[in-house]
């Protein structure tokens, strides 16, 4: 099954991923080792993003040296099928000819401008079409995005308090590090609306105008809005969970969520990861959602960096210049990313198939898993929406993991045994439990067939006795 033509391969590269099952030995990371050591000389813990560390894992990171179609190249040239397409924006594949051609079309006129440019008007009037929303504004990053649209929020209600989801990831911003997810999965014990920072150096005091409940739990969030709605400026969420690995919600809770918007309190829907990643119209079009403002990353750019944040005209038109709410940046609407995010988007919406093929692979992937798991007696749970797909290594009690503390039970341990078994194999899964992977239209069907064969040796691999199932959940 192709989803688009395959890319040309580099003949250089080392290739473990199709039909060798060999594991890699220590020489064929020689150079990422020593990169490795050289950035933790000058990088703290030698990278610039925490889960790329592979601190959950272990192993040394692989270095990147080039990225075609579906595979990575690293720096001692082995060659990977990648499940990570740079945390979801290159849903074209790595290297896309689209892409490219129109970045460098734009290159050709200047990197950065610090003034306004035709790109970004017509990114923001392909973004405001197909999500259905009234006006946008770019920023530079996710987080960046995330905290404008608070802010915003705050202006416009009057009132201080924002309530999130436990496990909810929205960027680093120090409102948000509050019971966030991925590498900050920690501390299952806090009360109902409890606010305990996830980081060092964010203060208690502005930790506690950040509110926590639980996903797909109604009558938390009823009953918290309940107790402090009228100081609630906005509630923010993922539709579609990815940093506590894939969480999908349920219809009872999105229609919860659309009762905060009738107390006066603005709902916001994170989709700086499910953005054009799930449908033209992301996670809130497939869903249903109605939120009051959006924010979007990743896909948008291409790959380049960026964000967004739009929604209501009303609420839209209180960001300065035109209202109080202040929000700047001097590489907002960079002419190069605009460029790969119009060739993105422009490249989706040509292809009205393009959506199926996705959904059709990663299903065909988690059907696979979970029947190897079985052959292995390994217990798995998986989680997949779209091209978005999560193995839990436990076995949930009704077939998928609903929630953040049930995420939080898996066996990280024979998940970390698991990764290696497929990296050692040419598999570039992500090197978390709580994380997604994301397939890209450059997966064909020999890439599903490489994978599985990596994932069955893989499974086989685990040591069975230490992949019991957490106390109280049954394989």
């Amino acid at each position: 099954m192709s989803l688009s033509s395959p890319p040309s391969r580099p003949t250089s590269a080392k290739v473990l991923g199709m039909t060798q099952t060999t594991t890699q030995a220590t020489s064929q990371t020689a150079q990422s080792e020593a990169l490795f050591a050289r950035a933790r000389a000058v990088t703290p813990g030698g990278v610039n993003s925490p889960v790329r560390a592979f601190k959950s894992v272990g192993g040394t990171p692989r270095f990147i040296r080039e990225a075609h179609g579906a595979y990575l190249t690293d720096a001692d040239g082995t060659r990977y099928i990648d499940y990570i397409g740079s945390w979801g924006p290159m849903i074209l594949g790595h290297n896309h000819p689209a892409v490219r051609e129109a970045v460098a079309d734009a290159l050709q006129f200047g990197t950065s401008f610090g003034a306004p440019g035709e790109r970004e008007v017509e990114l923001a009037e392909l973004v405001t079409r197909l999500t259905g929303t009234d006006k946008v504004r770019f920023t530079s990053s996710g987080t960046e995005a995330t905290m404008s649209a608070l802010r915003l929020a705050r202006g416009f209600t009057g009132r201080k308090l924002i309530v999130k989801f436990r496990g909810n990831y929205h960027g680093h911003a120090d409102g948000l590090l509050v019971e966030a997810g991925s590498g900050l999965m920690t501390n299952l014990d806090g009360a109902l609306g409890e606010s305990a920072p996830s980081s060092a150096g964010v203060p208690e005091e502005y930790a506690a105008l950040t509110l926590v409940s639980e996903y797909n739990d109604p009558a938390a969030l009823d009953t918290l809005m309940a107790e402090r709605g009228a100081e609630v400026a906005a509630v923010i969420f993922e539709p579609v969970v990815g940093n506590a690995g894939v969480l999908i919600p349920t219809p009872e809770f999105l229609a919860a969520l659309h009762r905060v918007q009738g107390m006066g309190a603005l709902l916001i829907a994170d989709e700086v990861m499910t953005g054009f990643r799930l449908s033209l119209n992301g996670a809130t079009g497939l869903l249903g959602l109605k939120p009051d403002l959006t924010c979007w990353g990743k896909i948008i750019g291409g790959g380049l960096p960026v964000g967004a944040y739009g929604g209501r005209g009303d609420v839209m038109d209180f960001v300065s210049p035109q209202g109080p709410v202040y929000q700047a940046g001097t590489l907002s609407g960079n002419p190069l990313a605009m460029a790969a995010g119009l060739a993105t988007l422009r490249t989706l919406e040509a292809d009205a198939g393009i959506y199926g093929r996705l959904e059709s692979y990663t299903s065909q992937l988690a059907d696979g898993l979970k029947t190897l798991a079985a052959g292995a007696g390994v217990a798995i749970s998986v989680n997949q929406i779209g091209s978005m797909l999560t193995p839990f290594f436990q076995g949930a009690p009704h077939g998928s993991v609903r929630d953040y503390a049930q995420a939080a039970r898996s066996d990280t341990q024979g998940f970390g045994r698991w990764f290696q078994g497929l990296l050692s194999r040419g598999i570039y899964w992500a090197p978390s439990q709580f994380e997604s992977i994301f397939v890209s239209a450059s997966h064909t069907g020999a890439e599903l067939d490489a994978t599985l064969e990596a994932a069955r040796a893989a499974f086989a691999d685990l040591n069975q006795t230490n992949l019991a199932a957490p106390e109280g959940v049954s394989p």
